[in-house]
């Protein structure tokens, strides 16, 4: 079986036993302010574990696409070298949520593996907890098993729980024998000789706080099987990535660099982790991620780096894994359709990464080969830990690649002090880690989700008439709330808007006779739940009572102009800048709209225009809009538009205007007149390859333009002269301007050339054969600090050159090191010494660094501190 007909078959067998087919969630977390990266199958069904949200479904099947890059579960350094380690994998999974347990999940994993898979019983066993006596029976009687083919392991290996506190449960694991010599010999499952290939989790306890287990009301089982796993086992080869989910990524990469597989361990260890990383990084981007240098920007960046980095040791010195991630995309078209349609914002990403990197390998390895020269000539054999560990997070040098060349010139380095630097990195990355950028809805949403629904009936009215179902008060549920109280409302059915993809909530009104309660927004915390936050102006209100909905006509009318509005303007923004780019986040209100889209440069200002006229063409072609419900395959394949981030049903809600076509749950115009008209009103980078793009429709359109007219108008008052001549008058001041600069500028080069004032030559001196200038310049700028220094080297010849300036509160401080002497004074770490006299901090090169600090007057101090490390 090929690894798709492995996949389709898993889904398939649970299909046809009850159980919902479930799309994979993106690899960004949802809602869960607590994980990276999905890990595992069971994330995207955390919150029905624990009871907080309901399904209309109480068994699932799903193929979850997972990460997984540091910890207990994976090792970085060991993908390539290990036949199983990955970062990125598939998990195949079976659910049940309070429907069946043990007995069916046991039965189902054999009857599947033994039965569909064709598996030989003989070369399984399983193991169960310890002390589950109910499991080990289930293997025994009703599969058959003998009990030595079914091993009992403690906590370690057979249990699991979510944290610590929360569900948890014994689990069983289903393993294939590699080694028929090592279980004859009464080895368990723990050991070598075995492949883990099934995992059940029975959860039937709440762990609760002090250590108490308390059984839960409805055990669940979560199970889950690596499907390159499975592949490997069923195919029958010794590693996965000798299967058909990598074969065809291992060929196209020796396509690409010429080598043949087999040939040289060395080199087979890169095509494996190129062909792993490929997978990633076109599965991250597909979803969203964008590289950059902090949470999963980060991990993406050092991933794809250290993608590149391998195919140069192949000897591929250009761009090439964004052509690898091409392969990626045609293997796994088939059963994720998305990554297909994001194919050229894929390896357009890609692609530029790669020459980002390209341009910062080329500076890491001057870097190291600076180090290695200053080792040399200070004949010490081990480089500084700090070095190495720039070079693995700046350069994305991985550690065996720096060691591979410093041992090729008889180097090592501090392995104690590269660890620590890995510490503190942690750390650090721990305490800015903000999570999920989504914070855990509150406790008390899960029991009113649990009990009763709230049904959106907006698309079509305004207005309603609906029952209370649950009022909350400072995150409690209570049955009444009163005058000038904050309240959180919900209802049987409404017409409110609850905030999603990017469409903010509804604004209005909640009445009846005697009670109103002014809506202030609209939220969906878990799925089912529409929660109305507002304050009750007028009366009491009650669980029980009956209401009428009003939801401001004014601001929906305003919020659906802009919503259809960046749905246009994200179709004429690939129409003018190319299929790669897409949208990378929106926020639509009444008042505005904001449009993220995946772009590397500023748009210029003929591109906006262009933008803008494809926008307002389709807008006064008044095209009517169309709203249909269509399987989420089909919408993708007649060329549908989805967010990265969001997770889509099987049916999904496409919305179309003439060539715009989008999955959309949001609200829309009737037709594309009554946008009015669009006008792009500014834009900006937020990230590494981000543009954020404001735009304004209808009315906004219309005081944007006159706010504009004030301003040009209150201009020419100011400069005497006709709106129309404005531009030209600013010109010529600004060239007035630059003269003065310029005339300024030759004044201050005379004074500190010798033509006047105080020339830093005068403080030269010499020590111990080296000449040394070391002054404060008055009236400078820090910037202007650097070419004077480069001044006083080329009149000094040879030597030591440190230049100061005080700000109003703060010293800077310029230095700089001819090139004859930097074997012996190293500008970076003269500054360093200099910069804590004054304390603050710098760095920079051999030959050149900066530095500043608050304590002014330390100065004199600070000047003589260079003469001390010099005569040093």
């Amino acid at each position: 079986m090929t690894g798709a007909e492995i996949r389709q078959a898993f889904l398939d067998y649970f299909a046809e036993r009850g159980h919902r087919v479930v799309p994979s969630a993106p690899l960004v977390p949802q809602g869960d302010a607590t994980l990276m990266f999905v890990n595992a199958g069971m994330v995207q069904f955390k919150r029905v574990f624990t009871g907080e949200e309901t399904r209309e479904y109480t068994r699932a099947t799903s193929s979850q696409k997972c990460m997984r890059v540091s910890g207990k579960h994976n090792d970085l350094e060991e993908v390539g070298r290990s036949p199983r380690h990955h970062t990125l994998f598939e998990m195949l999974g079976n659910f049940s949520f309070g429907d069946y347990f043990k007995k069916e999940a046991i039965e189902y994993a054999w009857d599947l593996l033994v039965n569909v898979y064709g598996l030989d019983p003989d070369r399984l066993v399983v193991s169960v907890h310890q002390d589950d006596d109910e499991a080990h029976g289930m293997w025994r009687d009703a599969i058959g098993l003998e009990d030595r083919r079914i091993f009992r392991l403690d906590d370690k290996e057979n249990f699991w729980q979510m944290g610590d506190t929360g569900p948890c449960g014994p689990c069983s694991e289903i393993h294939l024998i590699t080694d028929p010599a090592a279980f004859a010999a009464g080895a368990d499952p723990s050991q070598d000789g075995y492949l883990e290939l099934y995992n059940l989790v029975f959860m039937q306890f709440e762990q609760l706080p002090g250590g108490e287990r308390r059984p839960l009301p409805q055990p669940s089982v979560d199970t889950g099987m690596g499907l390159e796993r499975i592949a490997c086992a069923l195919q029958g080869v010794e590693s996965n990535y000798d299967t058909d989910l990598f074969r065809p990524l291992i060929e196209r990469i020796c396509e690409l660099s010429g080598h043949r597989y087999g040939s040289d361990a060395d080199r087979d260890v890169s095509t494996r982790v190129i062909a792993d990383h490929a997978r990633a990084c076109a599965f991250l981007i597909g979803d969203g991620v964008r590289p950059s240098n902090e949470g999963r920007g980060y991990v993406l960046r050092r991933v794809l780096r250290r993608a590149a980095r391998h195919g140069v040791l192949l000897g591929m010195e250009e761009p090439f894994l964004f052509e690898v991630a091409g392969s990626v995309i045609d293997g796994m078209a088939g059963a994720y359709p998305g990554l297909a349609e994001r194919r050229a914002a894929v390896q357009d990403a890609i692609h530029k990464e790669e020459e980002r990197f390209g341009r910062t390998l080329g500076r890491g390895l001057q870097l190291l080969d600076e180090e290695i020269a200053s080792a040399r000539k200070r004949r010490v054999e081990t480089l500084a830990g700090e070095v190495v560990f720039k070079l693995y997070d700046t350069f994305g040098f991985p550690t065996d690649l720096t060691g591979d060349i410093l041992h090729g010139h008889g180097l090592s380095y501090d392995r104690g002090a590269f660890d620590d630097c890995m510490r503190e990195q942690a750390e650090r990355a721990r305490a800015a880690w903000k999570g999920s950028g989504e914070s855990a809805p509150p406790e008390a949403y899960g029991p009113i989700a649990a009990r009763t629904r709230c049904t959106f009936g907006g698309y079509d009215q305004l207005e309603g008439r609906s029952r209370v179902t649950a009022l909350l008060r400072d995150g409690a549920e209570v049955e009444t709330v009163g005058e000038g109280e904050r309240v959180e409302v919900v209802v049987e059915q409404t017409p409110f808007y609850a905030e999603s993809g990017g469409q903010v909530g509804d604004v209005g009104v909640i009445s009846n006779e005697g009670v109103r309660v002014e809506i202030e927004d609209t939220q969906g915390p878990v799925e089912g739940l529409i929660v109305h936050h507002g304050r009750v102006s007028i009366g009491q209100l009650a669980v029980g009572d009956e209401v009428e909905l009003q939801v401001d006509a004014a601001a929906r009318a305003a919020t659906v102009r802009n919503h259809s509005g960046t749905h246009l303007l994200h179709w004429a923004l690939r129409e003018v800048l190319g299929p790669q780019v897409t949208q990378a986040g929106s926020l639509v209100g009444p008042d505005r709209l904001r449009f993220d889209i995946t772009h590397d440069e500023p748009l210029a200002d003929e591109q906006i225009r262009a933008v803008e006229d494809r926008v307002n063409e389709l807008i006064l072609s008044n095209v009517s809009g169309e709203v249909e419900q269509s399987s989420y395959e089909a919408a993708i394949s007649r060329g549908a538009m989805a967010m990265f981030s969001e997770k889509y049903g099987d049916t999904v809600r496409v919305v179309s205007f003439g060539p715009s076509v989008e999955l959309c749950g949001g609200t829309h115009a009737r037709s594309t007149g009554d946008i009015g008209q669009l006008r792009i009103t500014g834009q900006s980078a937020i990230g590494a390859g981000v543009r954020r793009l404001e735009a304004q429709t209808g009315h906004g359109v219309l005081a944007h333009v006159r706010r504009e007219e004030r301003q040009l108008r209150e201009a020419a008052d100011l400069l005497r002269a006709a709106p129309a001549d404005v531009p030209e008058r600013v010109a010529r001041l600004l060239e007035r301007q630059k003269e003065l600069e310029r005339e300024l500028q030759k004044a201050r080069d005379q004074l500190r050339g010798g033509g006047g004032g105080a020339d830093p030559m005068q403080s030269l001196q010499e020590i111990g054969g080296i000449k040394l200038v070391a002054a404060e310049v008055h009236d400078a700028s820090p910037k202007e600090l650097r070419p004077l220094v480069d001044q006083l080297k080329q009149r000094v010849g040879s030597g030591v050159i440190l230049l100061a300036t005080r700000g109003e509160e703060k010293v800077a401080l310029a230095l700089g090191v001819t090139s004859d002497l930097t074997d012996r004074l190293r500008a970076g770490d003269l500054i360093r010494e200099i910069a804590a006299v004054v304390g603050g901090s710098g760095g920079g090169r051999a030959d050149f660094a900066q530095a500043g600090g608050p304590d002014l007057d330390a100065l004199p101090r600070a000047l003589e501190r260079i003469r001390e490390l010099v005569a040093q």
